[in-house]
């Protein structure tokens, strides 16, 4: 009797009749159409894994500035809703935001230093 096959340091006995088996599968055409196949559809196709992973990542990227953008949005609409309705904190807008001023005022800005 001979010793078992080594194959990728495990211990392996392949019979004859597996061996004919094996042999045989792999020069059946319907199974190398079917690999080829395959291995075309993962590496090579236009929409293969690496583009795929590719477009979930732009997907989410584009999903989180849809949620920034929509945040937004709703604050754009409040202040012009409040700016529209309300003239004092209108004036207060164009106070703070634009640095105006009526004719006999002074203006004074202060800035905050940032904590290094």
């Amino acid at each position: 009797m001979q010793p078992p096959k080594k194959l990728n340091s495990f211990k392996v006995k392949i019979q004859p009749a597996q061996m004919r088996r094996l042999i045989d599968l792999i020069k059946n055409k319907f199974f190398l159409v079917t690999v080829a196949f395959v291995i075309w559809m993962i590496f090579f196709d236009k929409n293969d894994l690496f583009s795929q992973y590719e477009y979930h990542q732009q997907l989410d990227k584009l999903k989180q500035e849809q949620v920034f953008y929509k945040t937004e949005t709703e604050k754009v609409n409040k202040d012009l809703d409040e700016l529209t309705s309300d003239k004092a904190k209108l004036e207060k807008f164009a106070r703070e935001k634009y640095l105006m001023k009526k004719d006999n005022e002074d203006i004074f800005v202060i800035v905050h230093e940032k904590k290094k």
